[in-house]
């Protein structure tokens, strides 16, 4: 089921400058009031994992992009680039479909994404859980 949601130019520019210039730690998409396309909701340079995780609501969904850097067991510092795709369970049930059926819309677009990441709680987007994820693959 397609939403028919379009995509704000802003989205693929901001994430170039993100992957290209590490211009920002993470982004924030959501939909524009009217429901009709998704748009950047938040740019963010913190580097603190904690401060992404405070920017995914409790109870709507988001769409985001983290630059994760992480250290190997050789001490190589590594980064993968994360989308995360955030529905909460406490999320309204339309509003969730409406991110479902969007997501590929912004997917498709965002070249160079390392790993997906598809949440409904806080545990699955723990610092831990992404470490892990990131140095198993």
């Amino acid at each position: 089921m397609a939403s028919g949601a379009t995509l704000d130019h802003d989205c693929v520019t901001k994430f170039e400058d993100l992957k290209l210039r590490a211009s920002y730690k993470y982004i924030i998409f959501g939909p524009n009031a009217m429901g009709t396309s998704i748009t950047v909701y938040k740019t963010s340079t913190d580097d603190d994992y904690d401060a992404f995780l405070a920017d995914l609501p409790e109870n709507s969904c988001r769409w985001a992009v983290y630059d994760f850097h992480y250290t190997t067991g050789s001490r190589d510092q590594k980064k993968k680039l994360f989308f995360f795709n955030w529905l909460p369970d406490d999320a309204k049930i339309k509003e969730k479909m409406w991110y479902s059926s969007s997501k590929d819309v912004l997917r498709r677009a965002l070249q160079g994404l390392s790993a997906e990441i598809n949440a409904t709680e806080s545990s699955e987007v723990s610092y831990e859980t992404i470490l892990h994820k990131a140095t198993r693959q």
